[in-house]
């Protein structure tokens, strides 16, 4: 019984404040044209909305009287959910894709290493590069390093660095970034 009170409640909360669900004293009302009409009553408010057709809606409920606003909220809700879908379409979300390499790499090898990379950054993405050492070969962490900065150099014109190459237990490892189009 208590779990589907807490249900309730939850959803209660999540319902939109418009109507008959505005529970404050006094709010600030704006017409649809969006001139101040004053402080109301929520009764009186949305009176008012109900004699032009439309809902009043809580577009602000932390301002001191909360603002409602008379307005048609089917058409409200959908152009809130245009604009988020337009801002989602927007975003790019960059991942971090790896290339992996041995200090010891053959020149052919190293090439399709650079292929890969060059398309993961300009697909967008970032890319990490990490050459990875067995037993004693960690002594020539200087090879592994002047490799990543002949990557780097190979890259330098799709790509630009953000963390340097670096020794990351038995990893040296080196960050690119793609270069922001200007």
């Amino acid at each position: 019984m208590l779990e589907k009170y807490k249900n309730s409640k939850k959803l209660s909360r999540d319902l939109p404040q418009i109507n008959d669900r505005i529970k404050f004293p006094k709010v600030r009302v704006i017409n649809d044209e969006g001139e101040q009409l004053g402080i109301f009553a929520p009764e009186a408010a949305i009176q008012l909305a109900t004699k032009q057709g439309l809902d009043l809606v809580v577009v602000s409920d932390k301002s001191d009287p909360p603002v409602c606003r008379i307005l048609d909220y089917g058409k409200y809700k959908f152009t809130q959910e245009k604009r988020a879908r337009e801002a989602k379409k927007k975003q790019h979300n960059s991942s971090i894709k790896e290339v992996k390499m041995r200090y010891k790499i053959e020149e052919h090898d190293y090439k399709v290493r650079i292929n890969q990379a060059s398309k993961f950054l300009q697909s967008g993405d970032k890319v990490k590069a990490t050459i990875t050492f067995r037993g004693r070969e960690i002594q020539h962490s200087n090879l592994a390093i002047d490799l990543l900065n002949k990557m780097a150099a190979d890259l330098v014109t799709i790509a630009e660095i953000q963390q340097a190459p670096s020794r990351d237990g038995r990893n040296v490892i080196m960050l690119l970034s793609p270069k922001k189009v200007s």
